[in-house]
């Protein structure tokens, strides 16, 4: 590769790493998956993609998302061994700039750029440009980020949105926050909207119908559910459909989210059909007075399977156009 100005991207779990070259386009290049585990550091893993694809002479510019907190020099992963300092690899692999973002600040920089290819729309309600973006996403935890234009640039503003009060609507949410609470001081939509969340509801469930059936994971209930083979497991699937369009519904109404909610995160998009003939989307609507108001907003299934190493490229692509 001759002399250029090189954008390295990563995405980076705690199982996997993924590095690629981000183009002008806001296309990324190149992309490599490595398993965390087969390097004893970040530093690593990135000099060996350096030196695979022959960039080490080039003035590189490199944005990394990272699920774990990045607002220090020391970053210490959350599900990994790995401890490092920013300021350090910057200088030991010669990087022109390194930036390190979160993991849901880089799906918030990507969600503006996404096309129909990598989303699905639930419902009605129409996109506003250059309004408000709100994503919340299911997985090992609940993820919450927002995106707002400033100017002609995207300002993402990120929280832990995840962890707010739990707010029961009807007698089955009622009898699962009791469940709940029982087991936990603070009972928070997290505990309902992610992996551990399904298990728990279908927990609370079977004790709420004294079903007495066998302790199940999220994959086991989620499988059954979707068979229809088992009812409990059914109504688990239908019950977090349910819930996570009262949060999603709650985002909108705090954000003014014209600009559309997007779920994000492993689970919902391995059932999509589920998902859409659910009544999640009548839960998101559903906020008295201000019913019209949700009306009017679309809501969203990422289904881009790559959006964090996008949204790196988005915000390094930003930064740099800052800086000119």
């Amino acid at each position: 590769m001759s002399q250029a100005t090189i954008n390295l991207v990563a995405d980076i779990g705690g199982t996997n790493i993924r590095l690629g070259i981000a183009r002008a386009n806001g296309e990324v290049n190149e992309l490599t998956v490595y398993q965390c585990r087969d390097f004893d550091s970040l530093e690593a893993v990135v000099a060996h993609y350096i030196n695979e694809n022959h960039i080490a002479n080039n003035t590189i510019n490199a944005c990394f998302a990272i699920a774990c907190p990045v607002d220090k020099d020391v970053i210490q992963m959350t599900n990994l061994p790995w401890q490092f300092s920013v300021s350090e690899i910057k200088a030991h692999l010669n990087l022109n700039k390194l930036l390190l973002i979160n993991d849901y600040t880089a799906i918030a920089y990507a969600v503006p750029y996404l096309n129909d290819d990598q989303k699905i729309q639930i419902g009605e309600g129409d996109v506003v440009n250059n309004k408000p973006i709100s994503i919340c996403g299911p997985g090992t935890g609940l993820g919450v980020a927002n995106v707002i234009p400033v100017g002609d640039k995207w300002h993402a503003v990120s929280g832990e949105g995840g962890h707010v009060d739990f707010a029961p609507i009807d007698e089955v949410e009622v009898k699962i926050f009791q469940y709940l609470d029982k087991k936990y001081p603070h009972v928070s939509y997290e505990q309902l909207l992610s992996g551990l969340g399904i298990e728990q509801i279908y927990q609370a469930l079977n004790e709420y119908y004294q079903t007495q059936l066998p302790t199940r994971s999220a994959s086991e209930i989620s499988e059954l559910g979707l068979a229809g083979s088992c009812r409990i497991c059914k109504q688990t699937l239908d019950q977090f459909c349910k819930t996570l369009g009262s949060f999603a519904g709650n985002l909108a109404l705090t954000m003014s989210s014209f600009g559309g909610v997007y779920i994000a995160g492993g689970i919902v998009p391995r059932f999509i059909e589920f998902f859409k003939n659910s009544e999640f989307r009548s839960r998101f609507e559903s906020k008295g007075r201000l019913s019209p108001f949700n009306h009017n907003i679309p809501t969203f299934v990422i289904t881009e399977s790559q959006p964090g190493i996008l949204g790196a490229s988005a915000y390094l692509r930003q930064h740099n156009k800052e800086e000119l």
